[in-house]
């Protein structure tokens, strides 16, 4: 694998940056997280969030957060993982979190993907309601999925809200009307590698324009690997492309994108993260 510490310019001492979604429980880094994550610390990705997306994953998760200081984790069932879960699910994590609160910033994630349809649409629906006042109960931001599911997602967002610990959703992937009613909600959005494809003209307008102070970024690794690493495994240390790229977009330099994105991140999932 290619070392990216050679393809992007160092961000400045005073400088870092946060990896607000990765999955780092998941196999593809059994091997060497270790190095995975000292590459990210090398680029001053100095904090990561590892994403739970089922009552294992999240448990997985929590481990992690407790093994690695620089690693915090997010608890929740993702949509394609319902079937599996049972009622006494929702208990478990709810335990989880009182056992592991200075190691969970977030609740997720979370939400609605109707293009693999592993579950039906009714059912994703139910379980999205119950998780977010989960969520809210337990004072934790929520971490939304939404793939092809834009209209329904905001719709079950605005009856549920408010959110008073905040949300943000995760791999955006609507248009500006749809940021601009995402952030309406108060929700960040953030950003993934795909902003580097060279298809991706949607999401680099929505990147282009939206007020910098909604914007987090992530890699949603193992997978959307940025350019020049496309359809290889992502690690955090990517993540510089992504900032790259959405710097050179705005016209702005990569440690001025790199500083206000990670007070974003501070924002939302603080205390937590500090």
């Amino acid at each position: 694998m290619n070392d990216p510490r050679h393809l992007f310019p160092d961000l400045p001492e005073d400088t870092c940056i946060i990896d607000t979604h990765c999955h780092l429980d998941m196999n593809d880094y059994a091997g060497d997280l270790d190095a995975v994550i000292e590459r990210a610390r090398q680029k001053k990705v100095e904090k990561i969030i590892t994403i739970g997306i089922s009552l294992e994953s999240s448990k997985k998760a929590v481990a992690l957060a407790r093994r690695y200081p620089g690693v915090k984790a997010a608890v929740g069932i993702h949509p394609h993982d319902l079937p599996t879960s049972v009622e006494s699910t929702y208990a478990d994590i709810v335990k989880l979190v009182e056992e592991n609160r200075n190691y969970i910033v977030g609740y997720g994630e979370i939400g609605l993907d109707y293009a693999k349809k592993y579950c039906p649409a009714e059912q994703q629906q139910l379980h999205f309601r119950i998780q977010l006042e989960l969520a809210k109960t337990l004072n934790l931001p929520v971490i939304i999925h939404d793939r092809d599911a834009h209209e329904d997602v905001l719709g079950i967002l605005e009856r549920c809200g408010p959110f008073p610990a905040g949300g943000v959703m995760h791999c955006f992937s609507g248009d500006y009307s749809i940021a601009r009613r995402s952030i309406e909600l108060g929700f960040f959005l953030s950003i993934p590698g795909i902003i580097t494809f060279k298809n991706a003209g949607t999401l680099r307008e929505v990147a282009r324009k939206i007020p910098l102070t909604s914007m987090l970024l992530e890699t949603d690794g193992p997978y959307l690997a940025p350019q020049p690493w496309r359809g290889k495994r992502n690690e955090p240390a990517y993540i510089l492309a992504t900032a790259a790229c959405i710097a050179d977009l705005r016209n702005i330099p990569l440690e001025h994108l790199a500083r206000a994105t990670t007070a974003n991140a501070l924002v939302l999932f603080n205390p937590g993260l500090h």
